[in-house]
C-alpha cells in the first residue's frame, strides 16, 4: 500500500520543512509515502469562501484515481488515539488497497464534492492548528503508527 498526503499550498518555514523531511525519510523504512502539494488557488482574495473551496476541491479530485481511498483531515472527523490510528492503518493495509490518500484542505475546509467523494475523515484534535503544522503532526503520527505496529520503542504505552 502507498500512503499519499495531499496538501493545499506550500510550506515556507525552513525549520518546518526540515522536520517534515526528517519524518518522510523515517517513513521510507515502513511504507511508500508521498507528500504532494497542490498550488494555492490563484486570485483567492477575489473569490468567496465557497468558490475557493470548490477550486481547491477540484484540484484535489484531479489528483485521485477511482481506486484511491480518500480520508479528509477535518475538524469534524473521527478522533483516534495513536494506537487506534495504527490499528486503522493496519486494517487498510490488510484490505489490499493500493493507495490511501489523506487530504489537508485550504483555510476554509473542503468542498461538498470532496465530502461526497471521501471514504472517511479524521480529526487530529479539537484544537485548531495551522495547515502547515498539521502536515508535520500528521506525518509524525503515521510514523508513530508504524513503530507501534512493529513494537518499536518510539511510542511509549
Amino acid at each position: 500500500m502507498k500512503i499519499k498526503l495531499l496538501v493545499v499550498g506550500k510550506t515556507d518555514s525552513k525549520p518546518l520543512l526540515q522536520l517534515i523531511s526528517d519524518y518522510e525519510n523515517r517513513l521510507k523504512h515502513y511504507v511508500k509515502f508521498e507528500l504532494e502539494s497542490i498550488p494555492d488557488v490563484k486570485n483567492a482574495q477575489k473569490l468567496s469562501e465557497s468558490q475557493q473551496k470548490e477550486k481547491e476541491g477540484e484540484a484535489i479530485l484531479k489528483k485521485l484515481s477511482s481506486t484511491d481511498i480518500l480520508v479528509l483531515l477535518d475538524e469534524k472527523g473521527k478522533t483516534y488515539t495513536s494506537i487506534e490510528f495504527s490499528e486503522f492503518l493496519q486494517k487498510k493495509m490488510n484490505s489490499g488497497i493500493k493507495q490511501l490518500v489523506f487530504a489537508v484542505g485550504g483555510p476554509y475546509g473542503f468542498s461538498d464534492a470532496l465530502y461526497q467523494r471521501a471514504n472517511g475523515s479524521i480529526s487530529l484534535s479539537k484544537m485548531t492548528f495551522s495547515h502547515q503544522m498539521v502536515r508535520l503532526f500528521f506525518i509524525e503520527q503515521i510514523y508513530r503508527a508504524f513503530t507501534i505496529l512493529r513494537n518499536e520503542p518510539y511510542h511509549h504505552r
